[in-house]
């Protein structure tokens, strides 16, 4: 059996055909074009067509990657507040006459780690995917868990700042307002459009920009030891465009967790850089589509 993984992203489009173990045979990149016309939509039935008339592969089972909350049966999003006009409710089964599984897009990155990323073998997880937004995974005794309303994991959502400015979900601020790209304008008074650029402002000695960056690095450093707190994971997996910065993240990261964090006898959180790249969602869509259709269940390990 083989499997199409498609991950529908804010600025591009991924699609990959795997097979049982995990193999990319096929990838291919569109961009978005997010817009109130929902042609993004189209986008992602001409990718799903051209790979299964390509192959012509008997058995395949397709997954989807997507931003926002599935349905309690992972046929569809949910909810999706604010973005990707035309992502709610939407068939994909019916368009494109294949078996199919609708996943977040955090916990679809989450699948690929913990089957054959930086969190294989691993029990008990978390994902953190640092990019236009925060997103979120959590893994527990092997499978990715969801929880009711198919809401868990969204850390990303968590009230950092109460006093802060809310977010798309209306969470005053939140870990996404305070790392997520999508406020960096705002952060830092217009000052920087993109986080690279803060980065190498102060890598040229910018101590506005430097204060900002560590504010924002801290922030999340409490998040993220609020969830090592509760879950007590083995590791947590950051991935996304951030983590693009290197040891300009990493490093002061875990300088603040070392404050946070709850660290019994001497024990902590491991922090790793994701082992995919930005193909982690749509693999990680594909094999649990491919697994499901197989053994009704999920376990990755």
């Amino acid at each position: 059996m083989k499997s199409i993984g498609i991950d529908i992203g804010g600025t591009r489009i991924k699609a990959v055909l795997i097979d049982k173990d995990g193999n990319v045979l096929y990838h291919s990149y569109r961009p978005t074009e997010d817009n109130t016309d929902m042609s993004w939509r189209q986008t992602v039935l001409d990718i799903a067509n051209e790979i299964i008339n390509k192959f012509d592969e008997k058995d395949l089972v397709l997954g989807i990657s997507a931003p926002g909350l599935p349905n309690e049966n992972n046929t569809a999003i949910a909810y999706m507040p604010g973005r990707m006009q035309g992502l709610e409710n939407f068939n994909w089964q019916a368009s494109l006459k294949l078996p199919t599984c609708v996943l977040n897009d955090a916990v679809a990155a989450m699948v690929a780690e913990a089957r054959f990323g930086a969190a294989r073998k691993k029990s008990n997880a978390v994902l953190v995917t640092l990019g236009t937004g925060v997103g979120g995974a959590i893994l527990i005794d092997g499978k990715p868990y969801q929880g009711a309303f198919n809401k868990a994991g969204h850390i990303g959502h968590m009230v950092i700042d109460d006093e802060g400015d809310r977010d798309v979900t209306g969470m005053p601020g939140s870990l996404e307002e305070c790392i997520g790209e999508c406020t960096i304008g705002k952060r830092t008074g217009g000052r920087f459009s993109t986080t690279r650029e803060m980065l190498e402002a102060m890598k040229n000695g910018d101590e506005y920009a430097k204060n900002a960056w560590l504010k924002s690095v801290r922030q999340l450093a409490i998040g993220l030891s609020s969830v090592t707190n509760i879950l007590s994971p083995e590791i947590i997996v950051l991935g996304g465009g951030i983590t693009e910065a290197g040891p300009e993240l990493f490093d002061p990261l875990r300088e603040y967790m070392a404050h946070y964090e709850w660290r019994t006898g001497g024990k902590k959180a491991e922090i790793v850089k994701a082992a995919f790249g930005d193909l982690a969602g749509a693999v990680g869509a594909a094999f649990y589509a491919m697994r499901l259709c197989t053994e009704n269940e999920i376990h990755l390990n």
